[in-house]
């Protein structure tokens, strides 16, 4: 059983069947909320929902709440949204909608939620109206997307973003290698091919063969914090990691209170069967986070085997860490040190007033050499255009400038 979620107060009300033996009927229509907030929920899954409450009972408000989590939920980030949608609906239907909206800060999938909820009821084909033109996704509907916050984005949203980030041009910068390959150009003698050319002729003549320096893409190695506050930033992240691996090198880990090494699952074709192996074998989602520990491991366990041919680091996080010690800038410096460039993507630059008030985060920035956000769909695609570019020295004042500033 899922120890993510938490299920409602066992005196909560609603335990009992409502009136008029409508309890299948309103089991169905909750699966068809949980289908539209984007849950993979089918009509096998309500089916089996009724079979499952007609044989464990709801004497209880969380045996129900639990027997239908085990049919409905099958991924840890699901959870959130079920336990919204479980309250949202499973209570007093005598309140009306506008009353039932709070004017409180959107949670993560409230949005989508609240679509579901309040969406129209089906029609049939002679009351549907008549559509003369469709601007769905139109240009003015992909501006607002490129610049709309991963967490506030509905389920059409986020199906169209991720589409989105397969199309993105991925960088393509090249950097020179120890190796070398065959050129034209007049550069450095090859021997060997030079040698092997003359013995097809006899050795009458020797034709010069000539070599230069190798360049490839180098590689990235993602580190992404899954925590409570990162998990739906990190899961369109992991989206973009998976068209970039089709590209070049990709080394990725994912951590919250452990780190975890998800490189293998990512390599999947599908990305949504990708995403679905990462958060398998992934046990603390949407948990708590430990950034030193997490570097200190990584650094201890991982830096050798992943971190040859100079690539560029990719540390996800908010920087908000519990237990800020010596440790944490000892293990950042570490990396630091090890890599190409640092790039820190951090979604609470979003925020026009942010400051660097966090310990964590003013241990964190010295060590840097960038910091950029990742919360939209033009944030990646910035951030794909950075990975082809060198380093200014415009990055380290800015990261200087934000220190000062705090």
């Amino acid at each position: 059983m899922n120890q993510h979620a938490q299920p409602p107060a066992a005196g909560d009300g609603g335990g009992e069947a409502p009136q008029g033996g409508r309890l299948a009927e309103n089991i169905v229509a909750f699966a068809r909320i949980l289908r539209r907030a984007g849950l993979p929920v089918g009509p096998a899954h309500a089916i089996e929902a009724v079979r499952a409450v007609e044989v464990s009972g709801i004497r209880r408000r969380d045996d129900f709440y639990w027997t239908l989590h085990a049919v409905f939920v099958t991924r840890h980030e699901h959870d959130v949204i079920f336990e919204a949608a479980f309250q949202a609906f499973w209570k007093s239907r005598n309140v009306a909608p506008d009353q039932k909206r709070t004017a409180d800060k959107p949670k993560a999938g409230a949005q989508r939620l609240a679509e579901a909820m309040w969406a129209p009821q089906r029609t049939s084909e002679h009351e549907r109206p008549l559509i003369e033109i469709d601007a769905s996704l139109t240009a003015s509907d992909k501006e607002i997307l490129q610049a709309k916050d991963f967490e506030q984005m509905t389920a059409a949203e986020i199906h169209a973003a991720k589409a989105a980030l397969r199309a993105l041009v991925m960088p393509l910068d090249k950097v020179p290698v120890r190796r070398h390959r065959a050129s034209n150009v007049t550069h450095v003698l090859d021997p060997r091919r030079t040698m092997r050319a003359s013995l097809r002729g006899g050795g009458d003549m020797i034709a010069m063969r000539w070599r230069t320096r190798a360049r490839r893409p180098p590689p990235i190695v993602a580190i992404a914090d899954i925590s409570g506050s990162m998990a739906d930033y990190t899961r369109m992240f992991l989206h973009f990691l998976h068209a970039l691996g089709g590209r070049r090198r990709v080394e990725t880990f994912l951590f919250g209170t452990r780190l975890t090494y998800v490189t293998r699952q990512l390599r999947h074709r599908d990305p949504d069967e990708a995403l679905a192996a990462c958060t398998a074998i992934v046990s603390d989602w949407s948990g708590g986070t430990r950034i030193a520990s997490a570097l200190r491991a990584f650094n201890r366990q991982w830096s050798r085997r992943v971190m040859a041919g100079g690539p560029i680091v990719l540390l996800m996080t908010d920087g908000l860490e519990r237990d800020v010690a010596d440790d944490l800038e000892r293990e950042i410096d570490r990396l630091h040190r090890s890599c190409r460039r640092l790039i820190w993507l951090n979604p609470l630059l979003r925020f026009d007033g942010f400051e660097a008030k966090a310990q964590g985060i003013r241990t964190m920035l010295p060590h840097v050499d960038e910091l950029r956000s990742i919360h939209s769909l033009k944030s990646v695609a910035d951030l794909a255009a950075t990975l082809s570019q060198q380093q200014t020295a415009g990055d380290r004042d800015r990261i200087l400038a934000t220190l000062r500033a705090a």
